[in-house]
């Protein structure tokens, strides 16, 4: 079986230096929870790594490596995946659309707000719970419920659930699957897996990015628009 120290410096050499196993081990949860809280709620969260993370949580649960009970982790890690989004709704609804004027910058892309816009007109509601296992429309999701006037209890019910399915599922997951014997021999493999997944969608946000930012800049109008006339339909009222 793989050695934290050997998982650390797999990680080191491939991904983020929050996903160092030592530093996870570390810091305990407190570091995962406000990563999750950080995906879940913040604008600029969308690069970490949720789902990667929570099943690598998992794993080390399963290894020993996290000392903390997997009921714990499990109900830790889900309250902070509530909260996040719960903060993203209540920033939705203080700046309304004017997220859909504000201007593009490093960390803040309107192409997000609009696909988590789309994405929640064609699911409704429970876009609030299928955007959990959506990277990128996951973070931005919460935000435009709030923005489109989504019944507020409709909204902590959906949360709720999403958040309690997310973060709990993946999670045990990665644990029961760190049990499973092929895994356990093949941890250096699969935990290299995790963070190329990690990774590769940064980067390949991160050229789209660039490229984006050598053509001339669309309007928010659109977006705008849609939201004005068609959100009421697809949220209710408070």
């Amino acid at each position: 079986m793989l050695t934290a120290s050997a998982l650390a410096s797999t990680t080191l050499a491939l991904g983020p230096s929050f996903l160092d196993t030592e530093h996870l081990a570390k810091a305990g949860l407190i570091v995962i929870l406000l990563i999750v809280f950080a995906e879940s709620g913040l604008l600029v969260g969308f690069f970490l790594p949720g789902d990667s993370l929570l099943f690598t949580v998992g794993l080390l649960v399963s290894n020993g490596t996290l000392s903390t009970p997997l009921w714990l982790a499990c109900m830790l890690i889900s309250i902070a995946a509530v909260v996040g989004d719960q903060t993203g709704f209540l920033f939705g609804r203080k700046v309304g659309p004017t997220l859909f004027r504000r201007p593009d910058s490093r960390l803040f892309r309107r192409e997000n707000v609009e696909k988590a816009h789309d994405f929640f007109e064609r699911h409704g509601p429970r876009s609030v719970i299928l955007a959990r296992f959506v990277p990128i429309v996951r973070t931005f999701t919460p935000i435009v419920a709030g923005i489109s006037g989504m019944n507020y209890r409709l909204f902590v019910t959906f949360n709720a659930i999403g958040g309690l399915l997310w973060g709990t599922g993946v999670t045990v997951i990665g644990y029961f699957l760190g049990k499973v014997d092929f895994i356990a021999h093949n941890v250096e493999k699969i935990f290299i897996g995790i963070v190329l997944l990690s990774v590769i969608p940064i980067g390949f946000e991160l050229l789209r990015a660039r490229r984006r930012g050598a053509r001339p800049a669309r309007g928010s109008a659109p977006a705008e628009a849609r939201h004005s006339t068609r959100s009421r339909s697809t949220t209710g009222s408070d």
